[in-house]
């Protein structure tokens, strides 16, 4: 007789290993299905992790207690921090990670939990009790019974594989799709569609002549994604290359439009815009001359690269032969062609901000069934319905839900359950209207505490965070007393190209200008020196760093965390089932369309719904008495 459990996690994917995580480090009895026990948080598309927005996710979820981040810093074989040009915050830490042995150590991670099972199957049926979920049933015929279920199923619901005209039904490459679910979910009432994505080819590396590339080398510095000190890669660096495609190469693509899916009609899913098919970049740049490639390693020693840039649905012989006319790539052969893959996912507007079903209680869903797209936005889910399941499963109504202004997991979920998708999702930084109070620094800043008040988030982590804010503001308070002469900081301030000094000035009015920055202060100034020696080794240059950001930018995170206090306000007006939208004949039709599709809880998320006017949310506002 198998066992009964608080929390099942369907699917093994980033989403659904984060969330099997969380519910079982929480305390919940979890069980993880997965269709393949050698493929957790498998890589399917580009083997990295973080990036433009994405980078800062991954260290949000290190902070809440997750894993991602302390995975990729284990397998990292390059590094690099993004957008260091611009201000903080839009410094973006992104990996290149051994794909292999990324997928490996999650697995050693998840044998190791207490309170999770692992089963190899696939799901083809959920149960219920009345209006709330009871349990999974598998395609071995074993049923297990569950307070709460979370559906992770990827592209892996209905998926349907195309190269060229060939089609073949798979959740990826080689690994069978999975039925069932989509029409059981249907026939309950849930809203469906269909998305696209894609992948280029894998290169044989052996084949490539890399003297013709322009060779891309990771950074040597202390950023990582983990705040955890000491978690950090053995693997040997690897170095990225650059080409370019072109006209030639656009000749040759073309000559398989008419075989294309995405021009033929096959495909009817919506693809991602940001991140095009090489098809797609001729037709909508068809000025341009090239396109940007960049070929990447999937692991420390493997032979097998991923060209990013270059992904396709178009047949395979014409893939090749337009490849074998860039510049390195005249001898290239491939281990498997590009190729588009379209699956179901569920308008995530049926979702609570907790992750659960508005539909049936106790049923969550995260990741690319919502219609994301990302490792660091499917894990970000994962990690937050984790939690939402085991405090559902206590029955108790606690909920974790993170604002906009806290996370960019909350901006990402919001936008979700609020706007919905009409195209893959995918996070960036301009999604976030408070991004100067959401820097990849102060992740751990923002959402260690509340992780450890909840029980994920561990003493050590809590204790570390403890120790970096004492420090950041003892070090504030240094600079802000300590007095400096011209004598000891002209020198330096000419040779930085800025005014010297006539007099002495607090040293924080040296490190505010723009020119300058600590780092350039502290050989030359033994008070600071010495002052810094009782900094914690391992975590100095962050604390620093995070501290010197924190006076640069004070004045705009000042400002920013005033206009979130005034939208917050709007937040606590709770409207949830107190308006019939059909009978407020005040408010546009397009307006009770909308907030009758979603039904917002509050009258800042009405006020992000599209299609609801300011003079809808003054409607409300008048009603609510305000």
């Amino acid at each position: 007789m198998l066992p009964e459990y608080d929390v099942i996690v369907v699917g093994g994917g980033h989403a659904g290993c984060e969330a099997a995580a969380a519910s079982a480090n929480l305390g919940s009895k979890t069980l993880l299905i997965t269709m393949d026990m050698g493929k957790y948080a498998q890589m399917s598309c580009n083997p990295a992790m973080g990036g433009i927005a994405k980078g800062q996710i991954v260290r949000e979820i290190d902070a809440l207690g997750g894993y991602a981040g302390i995975v990729a810093d284990k397998t990292t074989i390059q590094f690099r921090l993004l957008n260091r040009s611009k201000g903080p915050a839009m410094w973006s830490p992104r990996a290149q990670v051994d794909r292999m042995r990324f997928s490996e150590l999650w697995r050693q991670i998840l044998e190791g939990l207490q309170n999770l099972d692992l089963w190899q199957d696939t799901v083809i049926g959920l149960l219920f009790d009345g209006g709330k979920i009871a349990g999974v049933h598998t395609k071995t015929g074993v049923k297990f019974s569950a307070k709460t279920v979370i559906l992770t199923n990827g592209t892996f619901l209905n998926g349907l594989i195309h190269v060229g005209r060939h089609q073949m039904k798979g959740g990826r490459i080689g690994e069978a799709s999975s039925y069932f679910l989509s029409g059981q979910l249907e026939n309950l009432g849930f809203k469906t569609g269909r998305l696209k994505t894609g992948t280029p080819v894998r290169i044989d590396g052996r084949t490539v002549d890399f003297s013709r590339l322009t060779e891309q080398k990771g950074e040597d510095s202390y950023y990582k994604f983990s705040f955890l000190p000491g978690i950090k890669t053995e693997l040997k660096q690897r170095s990225c290359w650059i080409t370019t495609t072109n006209p030639d190469v656009h000749k040759v693509l073309e000559t398989g439009f008419d075989d294309s899916p995405l021009y033929n009609g096959t495909i009817r899913g919506a693809g991602p815009r940001y991140c095009p098919s090489i098809e797609s970049k001729l037709t909508t740049f068809s000025e341009k001359q090239s396109h940007q490639l960049f070929l990447e390693p999937e692991g420390e020693t493997t032979i097998e690269y991923y060209l990013n840039g270059y992904s396709s649905s178009l047949p395979w012989d014409v893939q090749l032969k337009a490849l074998r006319l860039i510049d390195g790539f005249e001898n290239v052969k491939i281990f498997r062609p590009g190729y588009a893959i379209e699956y179901d996912y569920f308008d995530p507007t049926q979702l609570n901000h907790t992750l659960e079903t508005k539909r049936i209680k106790g049923l969550f869903f995260a990741g690319q069934i919502n219609g994301t797209t990302g490792y660091e936005e499917a894990g970000a889910q994962g990690i937050i319905a984790g939690i939402n399941a085991h405090l559902n499963a206590r029955g108790n109504g606690d909920e974790f839900v993170l604002k906009r202004d806290e996370a960019y997991i909350g901006v990402l979920i919001d936008d979700l359950v609020t706007k919905g998708v009409d195209e893959p999702y995918r996070m960036f930084t301009s999604r976030a209207e408070y991004r100067i109070l959401l820097r990849q620094d102060n992740a751990d800043v923002r959402l260690t505490e509340k992780s450890y008040k909840l029980g994920l988030a561990s003493l050590e982590r809590m204790n570390l965070l403890t120790e970096k804010l004492d420090f950041q503001n003892r070090l504030i308070d240094f600079v802000s007393s300590f007095s400096i002469k011209p004598v000891f900081i002209n020198q330096l301030l000419t040779e930085k190209g800025t005014t010297p000094l006539k007099q002495g000035v607090k040293l924080i009015d040296v490190i505010l200008r723009p020119q300058i920055s600590i780092f350039d202060l502290i050989e030359g100034i033994t008070p600071l020196q010495r002052f810094l020696k009782k900094v914690p080794g391992g975590r100095k240059t962050e604390i620093i760093e995070s501290a010197e950001i924190l006076m640069k930018y004070s004045g705009y995170i000042s400002r920013e965390k005033l206009l979130a206090d005034k939208v917050q306000r709007l937040e606590d007006i709770v409207i949830d089932d107190k308006f019939n939208y059909d009978n407020i004949t005040a408010l546009s039709t397009e307006a009770r369309q909308k907030l009758k599709a979603v039904s917002p809880k509050t009258i800042a998320q009405a006020n992000r719904i599209p299609g609801v006017s300011p003079s809808d949310i003054n409607v409300l506002l008048v009603m609510m008495g305000r």
